[in-house]
């Protein structure tokens, strides 16, 4: 092709995208026909942003229950943005419960949506790995690409390779140091970056992009996550706060009245709205992080997060289409709302409970006492595990000192200097006072700062009988 025939070539393309973009978009597979020619002609174009490597993904929801409905609906519309941009099936691996869509509550079966006007995203989700297959230890098989070790589900692992990408998305509740699993055992922070450094050493990526949502995740990558392992991390939250769920019931934008729960997470809505809105090809991770940040925090005023990153600053400069795959961005975009309300993640499932009751109508009957019952217990173990954690720390360190050794917070370090100190100090006062539950999670922080104190085991033992034994949350 001479030179004026390429030109040629080039500008009835680029005409040709113009044109398109100014007509009304063809219906159903026509559409998505259209995306895929365009996104390959676009792709074509130019040096190959991954020199010949694949984009993988993992995605994960790490809870169950229809009061997290937002987690799975998180997942749900992070898939579709993926495969939008061109990912294929075979490389995107899912993680859910999948106990939402068909959910006898949910009131449009078979259906999950992630805003209040927003379209379904559960049709057409892969189903890898679902109910008790959602635990750590297969997603550690998943990350290690040890089909071997995966139990059930479809078998699908990163089979990476040394020029290949990965996104890896997880919304779900945590605490300092975990995160936490519909079944099985929580995910530790020292594990994970244990994982990670494992598939570093085996040389199986080119780089890696993490987001995280829940509760204190920083705490899962602070002081822990090198910078020179190729691996950028953003979190919804800073080591010691909560994050947010969003669209709730009595919040501003409100979900559909149908809906007694949140339909999304606030970081996690903020960065896929990000992605939905801009043109994949030229924002970078650094500019999705700037709007990211200041939406979750309300625009500087307050009221939802500190996004954080860490690891590998330098894929910062990394345009997002490089993980998450390229679409043509929408022409009429409206404006996105910044948060008014925001429901802290912990309190999402008793604003769940009290939307149930309150649609239970005026007149008393059997429902609507089983479940202001049901909101009584929550309350009552929720003040239960909180004054168990504080008179195990008046009876380790005394009443004075107790609650600044309890609540201190070791900025740019790691939670906890012994990992294993804590899983210990965790059992014992389960032993004891009974499961954290996604509430309890938030003592995480004690119990390490306990181990960080020199606490004993058998010291742990002793306050955690003289606080619990006998007495229940009941």
């Amino acid at each position: 092709m001479g030179v004026s025939s390429y030109i040629t070539f080039k500008v009835i393309l680029v005409l040709a995208v113009l044109v398109v973009a100014v007509q009304p978009p063809p219906c159903g597979a026509a559409t998505d026909r259209l995306s895929t020619l365009l996104r390959s002609a676009v792709d074509n174009d130019g040096e190959d942003e991954n020199s010949g490597g694949r984009k993988w993904a993992v995605l994960v929801a790490g809870s169950n229950g229809y009061w997290n409905y937002r987690h799975q609906a998180d997942i749900c519309h992070a898939y579709q943005i993926l495969k939008k941009g061109g990912l294929k099936d075979e490389n995107i691996i899912v993680f859910m419960y999948d106990d939402i869509a068909n959910n006898k509550e949910n009131p449009r079966k078979g259906v999950i949506i992630n805003s209040p006007n927003g379209s379904d995203v559960y049709g057409g989700v892969p189903k890898d790995y679902t109910g008790k297959e959602v635990n750590t230890e297969n997603f550690f098989a998943v990350l290690l690409g040890n089909k071997s070790a995966v139990v059930g589900g479809s078998g699908k692992v990163l089979n990476t390779k040394p020029k290949d990408v990965i996104f890896i998305y997880y919304s779900d509740h945590g605490g300092p140091g975990i995160l936490a699993m519909p079944t099985g055992a929580d995910l530790y922070a020292d594990d994970f970056i244990a994982v990670l450094k494992k598939k570093h050493e085996a040389g199986t990526y080119k780089k890696m992009v993490i987001y995280v949502e829940a509760c204190e995740s920083g705490s899962m990558f602070e002081g822990l996550l090198p910078h020179d392992w190729n691996i950028y991390a953003m979190t919804a939250s800073a080591a010691d706060e909560n994050s947010s769920g969003w669209y709730c019931p009595g919040s501003d934008p409100l979900p559909p009245p149908e809906y007694t729960t949140c339909l999304g997470d606030l970081f996690s809505i903020s960065w896929m709205e990000d992605s939905d809105r801009h043109n994949r090809k030229k924002e970078t991770i650094s500019g999705q992080y700037e709007n990211v940040k200041k939406r979750t925090w309300n625009n500087g005023t307050g009221g939802g997060s500190h996004v954080m990153e860490y690891g590998s600053m330098d894929l910062r400069k990394d345009k997002l289409s490089k993980y998450q795959g390229y679409v043509l961005p929408p022409i009429n975009v409206a404006t996105i709302p910044m948060p008014g309300t925001t429901v802290h993640q912990r309190d999402a499932e008793l604003l769940y409970l009290w939307e149930k009751y309150k649609r239970l109508g005026d007149e008393k009957s059997e429902m609507k006492d089983k479940v202001l019952k049901e909101m009584s217990e929550k309350m009552q173990v929720r003040a239960y595990i909180d004054g168990s954690v504080d008179a195990i720390g008046d009876y380790l360190f005394g009443t004075e000192k107790a609650h600044s050794i309890l609540k201190s917070v070791r900025k740019t370090l790691p939670l906890v200097d012994d990992w294993e100190c804590l899983r210990s100090m965790v059992k014992i006062f389960e032993e004891h006072c009974g499961a954290l539950g996604e509430y309890g999670k938030r003592h995480m922080r004690a119990f390490a700062n306990i181990c960080n104190n020199g606490i004993s085991l058998a010291a742990m033992g002793k306050a955690s009988m003289a606080a619990c034994d006998g007495h229940s949350a009941q």
